[in-house]
């Protein structure tokens, strides 16, 4: 007993450490991406479709690895993702051929948004949520959110002032973006030596009831409840999609003709108020449950998201920005937490990665449309407005939904769930 407590902190260690890495990488990137690929000749709307490449990509490639990590085992998907995303750095690093460069975007793993992306997310929140008891999950994910919004934060500034760094010290636009390409690879390789120290903790623990015979994308049980999950958070994450962080860095550059180094330091201070709204959901979740909180707290966030656009000022513009940010990130440990608690164990990942797929969907598409929007001056304001009422639209629906069935820490009859399941 005390070798697996032991051995199931370490995990815990490893899997915190693992998204430090991985968000400080994708907020390195997020930054500089969409200006190095528009100084190698791309236009707007080439962009648009090769972040919304990536994002389809991403999708396919999770899709496959989540639906069988619990099977066939969490590690492995892992150390395949972490290869995928070395994979990715590399070759945007050291090719301009738009064809190369759309291949890589389907079959790799690269983050045009800072967020999460491939296939990690889902097992290590699987694998979270076997190592700790269900009244702790959602704390743990809070501050598993909040060091990932740190690192992306640490990430977002360090790649602005290196890229600003290596331009005053004589190198190219171009060499600078592409330097901070190499250190995303890096940090995949990093990665794989990192998931390969797992134990076998992590892993799907055997069950003593029989499996049920049939499974479709590793779900079983709760099917029902994950497509209905899933359906929503498409919408939501179509709506995002249309300002992620890439486009929105973009988007101030044009407006008020921002530079890479302010441009970090923005994202940098954005990306901390995240991480600590993160971790204040789990005492809001805490008080008034975790649909309560995923909703409360998104509506007012997408109200600000719509106001960026229309202030007058810089000043004002990054103000409004990281109100936003305050109270945005609220509702991702609570949706984890949830996602996690109303599903059997052996699909955790299943689960989780149908989820996340399904938003990685959705916000595949808004990319593309942003492109085409931001290449038009008349239009360059529209993706802050659309984005903000797709999601507020997300969050009635939500709330109609799901606000009956609780999480088995918020002390609901296992029976009212399973009720749910079959509806």
């Amino acid at each position: 007993m005390i070798s697996q407590m032991v051995g199931s902190r370490t995990d815990t260690i490893l899997l915190f450490s693992t998204r430090i890495t991985r968000l400080f990488a994708y907020g390195f990137l997020s930054v500089t991406l969409m200006l190095y690929l528009a100084q190698v000749g791309l236009s707007e709307q080439t962009i648009g479709i090769l972040l919304t490449l990536t994002l389809i990509g991403d999708a396919i490639i999770s899709l496959a690895l989540t639906t069988s990590a619990d099977r066939f085992g969490r590690r492995r998907f892992l150390v395949v993702g972490a290869a995928l995303m070395t994979l990715a750095g590399l070759v945007f690093a050291f090719t301009h051929n738009p064809f190369l460069l759309i291949i890589t975007a389907i079959v790799g793993v690269i983050s045009p948004s800072g967020n999460e992306i491939g296939p990690f997310l889902s097992i290590e929140q699987a694998a979270l949520s076997q190592l700790l008891r269900d009244e702790r999950r959602t704390h743990v994910f809070a501050w598993y959110n909040l060091v990932g919004s740190f690192a992306t934060a640490l990430g977002a500034l360090s790649s602005g002032f290196l890229a600003q760094t290596l331009q005053t010290a004589g190198w190219t636009t171009i060499e600078s973006y592409r330097a901070v390409l190499i250190g995303y690879a890096v940090s995949g390789m990093v990665l794989v030596g990192m998931f390969m120290c797992l134990s076998a903790a992590v892993e799907v623990r055997s069950e003593t009831d029989p499996l049920p015979a049939k499974r479709i994308f590793g779900l079983h049980r709760s099917r029902r409840i994950v497509v209905k999950l899933s359906t929503l958070f498409a919408l939501d994450a179509f709506g995002g999609g249309l300002v992620v962080q890439t486009i929105m860095a973009y988007w101030f550059y044009v407006k008020f003709g921002v530079d890479a180094a302010v441009l970090g330091s923005i994202f940098f201070g954005a990306n901390v108020l995240a991480g600590i709204s993160a971790l204040l959901a789990a005492r809001i979740a805490a008080r008034i449950g975790l649909i309560n909180t995923m909703v409360y707290t998104h509506i007012p966030s997408n109200v600000l998201l719509g106001l960026i656009p229309l202030m007058p000022s810089l000043p004002l513009a990054i103000g409004v920005l990281l109100l936003r940010f305050s109270i945005s990130q609220m509702d991702v440990p609570t949706r984890q937490s949830y996602a996690m608690a109303v599903v059997s164990p052996d699909e955790r990942s299943a689960a989780s990665g149908v989820t996340i797929i399904a938003r990685s969907v959705g916000a595949s598409i808004s990319p593309a449309l942003s492109g085409l929007m931001i290449a038009n001056p008349l239009l360059l304001n529209v993706p802050f407005f659309l984005s903000g009422a797709l999601k507020i639209i997300y969050d009635v629906l939500l709330y109609h939904g799901f606000k009956s069935l609780k999480a088995p820490e918020e002390n609901v009859d296992v029976y009212n769930t399973q009720k749910f399941m079959k509806r």
